[in-house]
Formats: C-alpha cells, structure tokens, sequence
C-alpha cells in the first residue's frame, strides 16, 4: 500500500484566494484535513474534495493530533494538517514534527502568507522604509505563554524598527506601555482585525489611544498590533535600487 507524507500547510491570513497554489492543490488531493478550526475559516476548506473528511483541532491536544495524522498516513490516506498563515509562525509545528519523527512518518511543510503582510497589503505601506528601518520584527508580548526575557518587548521595541505584534490583542494597556517608552506617545500605530477576512478592520491610530481604541472597537484576539517608522514616511523617501545615478549589474547610472 502507497503512504504519502503528511502535508503541514499554511491556509494563509483568511481569504480563501490567499492560500498558495501548492497549498490549494494540497487541500484539493487531500483525503482527510486536520485544520485549526479556532483560527482557519470554513472558506478556506472549499478548496477540498467533496469526499474529504475534514476535522477541526480545535478541541485536541498535541497527542490526540499526531495519533490522527499517524493512523491516517498508517492507512495510505492524503493527510494535511492545515494550519492559519504561515506554519513556522507560532504554529506550534515543532513539537508535532517531532512526534512525527519519532514515529518515522514523513511530511513536507508549504508555506503560507502570514497575517502581517496581509496587513501592509490592506495598509499599502513598506515595511522596509530605505534609511529608516530595514529590520521587520515578529514579535508577542509575554502572558499565558511566556517569552524569553532577551526577546522581551520592551528589549524589541528599543529597535524602533518595524514591529508586528501577534498573539497580544489582549493586553492592548501594556502593549501601549512598552511602546510609548520607546516610539513615543504620539507614534502612529495600526491594528489589523481579521485582515483579510469578510469582517477586516484597519484602524489607524497613535500609541496613546491604542488601548482605548481598541476597547471601543471590542478587539481583544484576532488582531496585529503594527508599529514603525514605515507609519510616518515622507512621500519622497525612495531606496538606491531605483535611483537613476546607482549602477548595479543590470543598469548603468545616469
């Protein structure tokens, strides 16, 4: 009997159109899914066959899934473990790769589109700004699940680089905290809400008002918290690739 390794796959921010090609085509060949139901919307799981069985993770822990992964794979089915976003971003694959391993049970990894650059798509900005930030951090403030004190946020956020927040919503008060001791009071920041999905929000705001904003726009989960310089650029800021006096090795300068 043919067994085929399981697929971990990034279903991308939401819409069901920014799921890649080969995570399409995963889902499509699939026979049965394992998604993330907390966080992976149903619109994503139109892309598979009718004859799919399709199960949700939502109320399972880390045993209960590989033991349906390995029996599925064991059985010479089309396994995908469906993830939201990108997989490798706080999505807790390690620990189930590993299990896998231990098991001797192959699986690939395909990417996806995580929420943060879904974000700058909706905000049209640049995370990358020449001269002003090269450095784009993902980063969540410590809670429930703890963060190590070297990538502690108040240590991030002495960057000033660009910074998206995941996984912090709801503790908007001390997110605000840490960055008006370090980008200003007065700095603009956005908070993205389910972007990418049917009921998105873009809010624009600045770091004085963001718990307050927040708390009377009911956000606190489902949502990216956006600082940088990239918020405040000059219409006229523009990067050397470009410029018409910098060669490179497709162009001479003018």
């Amino acid at each position: 009997m043919k067994k085929y390794p399981i697929i971990f796959t990034g279903a991308g921010p939401g819409a069901p159109d920014l799921i890649t090609v080969r995570g399409m085509k995963a889902l499509e060949e699939a026979d049965y899914i394992l998604y993330a139901g907390s966080l992976v919307p149903e619109a994503v799981l139109t892309w598979a066959g009718d004859a799919a069985k399709k199960k949700s993770s939502a109320g399972l822990h880390l045993d209960e899934m590989v033991d349906i992964m390995a029996d599925g794979w064991d059985k010479g089915l089309r396994v995908v473990r469906l993830h939201t976003g990108d997989p490798s971003l706080y999505g807790a694959i390690a620990e189930q790769m590993m299990l896998l391993d231990q098991r001797e049970i192959p699986y690939e990894v395909i990417p996806g589109v995580t929420a943060a650059f879904a974000a700058a798509a909706a905000l049209k900005v640049e995370y990358t700004v020449p001269e002003q930030s090269q450095t784009l951090i993902f980063t969540r403030i410590s809670g429930r699940t703890p963060v190590p004190e070297k990538e502690s946020l108040e240590r991030l956020a002495a960057h000033n680089a660009s910074m998206a927040i995941y996984l912090s919503a709801g503790m908007a008060e001390q997110v605000q905290k840490v960055l008006a001791a370090t980008y200003g009071p007065k700095a603009p920041v956005a908070v993205a809400y389910r972007v990418s999905h049917p009921e998105e929000r873009i809010i624009v705001t600045i770091v004085e008002r963001l718990a307050q904003i927040m708390a009377e726009n009911e956000i606190n989960r489902l949502a990216l918290i956006i600082v940088g310089p990239f918020l405040e650029t000059e219409a006229d800021a523009r990067s050397l690739l470009y410029d018409r006096t910098f060669a490179h090795g497709y162009r001479d300068k003018v």
